[in-house]
């Protein structure tokens, strides 16, 4: 069986270093390509014939990224947050014009995917809810995408979102839903980077079968 090509954009940061790590110990992907800031996109995926591009970048440069990847026929598995409906929108009619898919996931760790589900439907019994989301104090955007993809699943307007940036920390969210005498916590904690892996991996091996553009790891599971 022909191994799966890979690119990876933003090689040089933390999450693309460790997209590097793992897709070199799967034996059905093989490393073709490592671009960052500076480097010709287009002209890496061309020379390497890269099928799919992994893109950890930053929430400025993320569509330009986008739309070069998918100009140049390669299907796009994107974990930069800062992609708007509007953007979504865009990136749709790229993948309808060049025949490629395009998965945009906010998180790809599965407990944080897992996370998202239980909230989705703990809300249809416990409507008082908050979100807070923490993150380590290098990350660019408030609230992140995790915490937006999150209220948006729950289906309520306004729900508060509550964003923390301190040294120390990597990923986290917490749901909480507060009720007549109680109150429900639903939490997921990225301890380090390494829980995004199996979801980013998982992306890349079925990026192919999907159609078009699809938002969230949910819709992989």
């Amino acid at each position: 069986m022909a191994k799966i090509k890979v690119l990876v954009n933003g090689a040089k940061g933390k999450m693309g270093a460790e997209t590097v790590k793992a897709i070199l110990k799967e034996p059905d992907l093989e490393l073709v390509g490592q671009t960052d800031l500076g480097d010709d996109l287009a002209a890496q995926i061309k020379a390497s014939q890269a099928e799919v591009v992994v893109d950890f970048t930053r929430p400025d440069i993320v569509m330009k990224n986008a739309k070069t990847i998918l100009n140049s026929k390669a299907h796009a598995v994107i974990g930069t947050t800062g992609i708007s409906e509007a953007n979504l929108k865009e990136l749709e009619k790229l993948c309808e014009k060049n025949g490629v898919n395009c998965l945009v996931a906010p998180n790809f760790a599965i407990g944080a995917v897992l996370m998202m589900r239980f909230a989705k439907e703990a809300i249809k019994y416990m409507p008082n809810v908050e979100i807070i989301e923490l993150h380590h104090d290098k990350k660019l955007d408030k609230p992140s995408g995790t915490a937006i993809k999150t209220a948006a699943l729950m289906g309520k307007k306004d729900i508060p979102i509550h964003s923390v940036r301190l040294p120390g920390l990597v990923a986290h969210q917490e749901v909480l839903f507060g009720g007549v005498g109680q109150t429900l916590s639903i939490r997921h904690d990225s301890i380090s980077r390494e829980s995004f892996m199996p979801g980013v991996i998982m992306a890349v091996r079925k990026i192919k079968k999907l159609k078009g553009l699809v938002y969230g790891l949910t819709n992989l599971l």
